[in-house]
């Protein structure tokens, strides 16, 4: 079960976080274009499982346009309909993975199982980063129009995404202690813009304290998925 469902993850990520271009995220109200981030969600979860003709995998994608369906039409474009949207994806994968456990190890990968623990690394890296960026700026958008940005363009951006792989490289590494001198030293170089008025001063910490928040618990989580699969490493060839 456990390798069907990293399977069916990174394939998850995959379409809605890398594959999903702004363009397609804009226009999906369109049936046809709704359509095409279907085709994508299947040929994900085919290329992550190695199955080519599940019924299992045509039904995940079913209830994934059904999800997107809903939110657009529910007009939930905001963070908790983001939560809410992705908790009803993940849920749906783990029912997948319960009803259907050897989609895996039936695939064209199965004499692979080095691929499962780049597969949960891979997912934790799109999560953290991409996902946590789409995340955090939705949380932040209500706030974002009464603050005054005098900063670099995408400085914020940029700054989020060092710092989220920053700590999923520290927790991932055992070194959670680092994630305390990480937040030590982002406060202090803040300081001084968090002091001129109350409303940077809060906006930059619900950003930063959401920020840290999202990184350390799709980190931990990609150490628990980990630490149920094999090992990572390379595979010697044999002579």
């Amino acid at each position: 079960m456990i390798e069907t469902f990293t399977a069916l993850l990174l394939a998850h990520v995959m379409a809605d976080f890398v594959l999903q271009t702004d363009w397609i995220n804009a226009r999906k109200q369109r049936a046809s274009i709704m359509l095409l981030h279907g085709a994508l969600v299947l040929l994900c979860a085919q290329v992550t499982t190695g199955q080519w003709a599940s019924l299992w995998l045509i039904g995940l994608t079913a209830m994934h346009v059904i999800i997107d369906a809903v939110k657009i039409r529910g007009g939930f474009h905001h963070f908790r309909g983001f939560v809410v949207d992705q908790a009803l994806h993940l849920v749906t994968i783990i029912g997948v993975a319960i009803a259907a456990p050897d989609l895996w190890k039936t695939g064209s990968w199965q004499e692979y199982p080095e691929l499962l623990p780049l597969m949960a690394l891979l997912s934790g890296i799109v999560i953290t980063l991409t996902a946590g960026q789409y995340a955090v700026a939705l949380l932040m958008r209500p706030h974002g129009m009464r603050v005054r940005n005098n900063g670099l363009r995408e400085g914020g951006r940029q700054i989020g995404l060092l710092e989220r792989g920053l700590i999923l490289v520290l927790i991932l590494m055992n070194q959670s202690l680092g994630v305390g001198f990480l937040i030590a030293a982002k406060s202090i170089l803040r300081f001084g813009t968090a002091t001129r008025d109350q409303r940077t001063a809060e906006y930059v910490i619900i950003g930063t304290l959401a920020s840290f928040g999202w990184a350390i618990l799709t980190a931990e989580a990609t150490a628990m998925l980990l630490a149920h699969l094999p090992p990572l490493e390379i595979r010697r060839p044999t002579p």
